[in-house]
């Protein structure tokens, strides 16, 4: 069952419409109204829709997918991914990747701590 989901793009915004339709695909996964196994409109199907470029979707699919939230299924389509809030899951992938190259530089725990403390206050 496909799913029509609400997006409004704002033609005023500095932020790129692929960018705004990523976004509002994130918000709904987190407040539950898309959840995991849900299909999602095909990308000439929600572009005629919003009044867009295909491309422009098809980017914001990319790029989605590149981060875990929407998975497509070859012919089947594209789906939702994950419930709850993808930005953790994707802080949580990015934070094993740092460990780990902490690790093969043969650092410690504090220092990597510290690398974090510096990051943040930059």
């Amino acid at each position: 069952m496909s799913i029509v989901f609400h997006v409004e793009l704002s033609t005023d915004s500095t932020q790129p419409p692929y960018d705004q339709l990523r976004m509002a695909v994130i918000e709904q996964v987190r407040a539950g109204t898309l959840t995991a196994g849900t299909k999602i409109p095909t990308v000439r199907a929600l572009a005629a829709e919003l009044g867009i470029a295909p491309n422009t979707v098809a980017r914001a699919y990319r790029e989605l997918e590149a981060d875990g939230v929407v998975e497509t299924r070859g012919r089947q389509g594209s789906f939702i991914a994950s419930s709850g809030d993808p930005t953790r899951d994707i802080a949580g992938r990015a934070a094993v990747d740092y460990i780990a190259t902490i690790r093969r530089l043969g650092l410690d725990d504090s220092a990597a701590i510290e690398f974090v403390q510096r990051a943040l206050q930059a």
